[in-house]
């Protein structure tokens, strides 16, 4: 317990290192992570539904070779591909915001120092080094979030793109 208590009281102290600024870096990576997780949820448990549900109604189609069969099973491949790419977008939107989050500390940060440095003049170091803990914490914070969310938006991309190739080459034309 005591180590939790501690654990606890360091977050504390770094985002209170980290200024404001590390709040909205800490917002932007959790909306991010909740949707990262939503998608690998929807991965394991309802992807493969979908294409089986895909796979089920073109097999109990009579007929697979007209025109027409050929559009339904463009559309049956695009609505599952749909389904299987959705949020994705916005992932990665919020992977690049994050280190832009960061940097907006980097520039509140340097404002405090030159606030500082204004006031105090350049000699206290000491007063200085708020400052420029809020411009450096931040940035990294948002670097590392960003990070972490380039590598699950791609293996989410690649993953939906492996399953929709696959139920494409499911689906095939005979019959």
């Amino acid at each position: 317990m005591q180590s939790l208590l501690d654990a606890y009281t360091a977050i504390l102290i770094f985002m209170e290192k980290g200024g404001v600024v590390l709040y909205g870096v800490l917002a932007v990576t959790f909306f991010m992570w909740v949707l990262i997780i939503e998608r690998i949820w929807y991965f394991t448990a309802s992807a493969k539904t979908d294409v089986r549900r895909a796979l089920a109604a073109w097999e109990s189609r009579d007929e697979r070779r007209s025109w027409y069969a050929h559009k339904v099973r463009t559309a049956m491949i695009s609505e599952v591909s749909q389904n299987l790419n959705a949020n994705v977008d916005l992932i990665k939107t919020l992977v690049a915001t994050c280190p832009l989050v960061g940097l907006l500390g980097t520039v509140t940060g340097m404002v405090s120092v030159f606030d500082v440095m204004a006031v105090l003049g350049s000699g206290n170091a000491r007063a200085m080094a708020d400052g420029v803990s809020k411009a450096t914490i931040p940035t990294m914070a948002g670097m590392v979030a960003a990070l972490s969310g380039v590598f699950m938006s791609t293996w989410i991309e690649r993953k939906a793109k492996r399953e929709s190739e696959r139920l494409e080459d499911t689906l095939t034309m005979d019959h």
